[in-house]
C-alpha cells in the first residue's frame, strides 16, 4: 500500500468519526430533553438489552425500528434519543427515523455516552 492510498483512507476514516461526533446531541440539551419528555431508545439486540440497560429505556432493535417505532411512539415530533454500543447502529437508525418523519429524532451515541449523560436525570 502506497502512501497516497494510506492518506486516503486515514482522512475518509477522521471524516467519517468527526461527522458522526458532530451528529450527536449535546448532553445538555439530551438532559433536558430527558426532563421534557423525551423517550429513550436502545437499538441493540434483545440479548444486549438484557444484559444491562439505562433505566427507563426502551428497546427496539435497529432491525425492528421501521416497524416498531409506530406502535410505541406515534407521535413524531415527541423528541427520541438514541443509543446503541457505539453509537453507530443508533446513527443508522437517526436516519431512519427521519426518513419515517420523526424530526425530533437524536443520537445520544454509545451506551457509555449515554449512560454519563442519563444517570443523574433518570438513574441507571
Amino acid at each position: 500500500m502506497n502512501w497516497i492510498t494510506l492518506l486516503l483512507i486515514t482522512a475518509l476514516l477522521v471524516g467519517f468519526f468527526l461527522v458522526r461526533r458532530l451528529s450527536l446531541i449535546s448532553p445538555d440539551a439530551a438532559v433536558q430533553a430527558v426532563k421534557n419528555g423525551a423517550l429513550v431508545i436502545d437499538v441493540r439486540s434483545p440479548s444486549e438489552y438484557a444484559s444491562g440497560h439505562l433505566s427507563g429505556t426502551i428497546n427496539i432493535p435497529l432491525g425492528d425500528l421501521s416497524a416498531r417505532v409506530g406502535t410505541v411512539c406515534p407521535d413524531k415530533n415527541r423528541v427520541l434519543l438514541l443509543h446503541c454500543l457505539s453509537g453507530g447502529r443508533s446513527a443508522i437508525a437517526l436516519g431512519t427515523l427521519k426518513s419515517l418523519g420523526y424530526s425530533n429524532a437524536r443520537n445520544l451515541g454509545s451506551y457509555s455516552r449515554a449512560e454519563s449523560i442519563l444517570v443523574g436525570v433518570q438513574g441507571k
